[in-house]
């Protein structure tokens, strides 16, 4: 009676742990163990590494085109690009002035900005991914929900920032931000702060994109490793869907 017992519990248990692990994470499995037609092995290393970057082709295109469109950044409040914090201490002051305008419409060109920069991003995660081999596959396969994230961030950050740097220059030109910001500067309550924080607004505001960018990314990895719904193509319906 209790062997029976304790294969019914088993049986119940089963099901529950197995719907606890990731995609991701059944992927991985299909190495080393067969699918259910028993007369087809487990999938090869290769076919597994090209699941995974149609998996991470999905994801690092779905985190460009929701970043790189109007309104991509300044109307998600995750990752909207903030006036400079010291430039924002003086800003309550510079309201009162009536100068309320001014910092909302540098805010919205520094944003604007970081949308038109955004989707040269692109080609460079694809580069990004041609280059990953094996064990980067198996580790990202096999690590946290920002795995993948991280793996972009180390090989694509430099060539990201020289990229989205002339973007970002030319764009806020175009925009008026670096117009307004002079303007500010002859401010009196906000240029000794500017001056004393010697503020590379290009830079300030291509790490913000960056930061923004890697951020809809880690979430787009998330849904991609917890979320069946995620599987767009018949590649990641394959690899994905392999069962041991």
């Amino acid at each position: 009676m209790r062997r029976i017992r304790a294969f019914t519990l088993a049986t119940l248990l089963t099901p529950t742990c197995a719907f606890t692990q990731s995609p991701l994470d059944q992927v991985w499995q299909t190495v080393t163990r067969p699918r259910n037609n028993s007369t087809t092995a487990a999938l090869s290393n290769d076919k597994i590494t090209a699941g995974l970057k149609e998996a991470l082709k999905v994801s690092t295109g779905r985190a460009v085109a929701s970043t790189g469109r109007r309104d991509g950044f300044l109307k998600n409040e995750a990752i909207k690009i903030l006036l400079p914090e010291k430039l924002r201490t003086a800003g309550k002051g510079m309201r009162l002035l009536g100068m309320g305008p001014q910092l909302d419409d540098l805010e919205i060109g520094m944003n604007r900005a970081a949308e038109q920069a955004t989707p040269l991003a692109k080609q460079i995660f694809l580069n990004a991914l041609v280059k990953m081999s094996i064990d980067d596959a198996r580790n990202i396969l096999t690590g946290g929900d920002n795995t993948a994230t991280v793996y972009f961030r180390r090989q694509s950050s430099g060539q990201l920032t020289m990229a989205f740097r002339p973007i970002v220059h030319q764009a806020m030109q175009q925009v008026g931000v670096t117009s307004q910001y002079n303007q500010l500067m002859q401010n009196l309550m906000a240029a000794p702060l500017l001056r004393t924080q010697g503020l590379d607004l290009d830079g300030y505001v291509v790490g913000k994109t960056l930061d923004g960018l890697f951020y809809m990314l880690g979430q787009e990895e998330k849904q991609i490793r917890n979320d069946p719904a995620a599987r767009t193509t018949a590649l990641l319906r394959q690899v994905f869907g392999a069962r041991p």
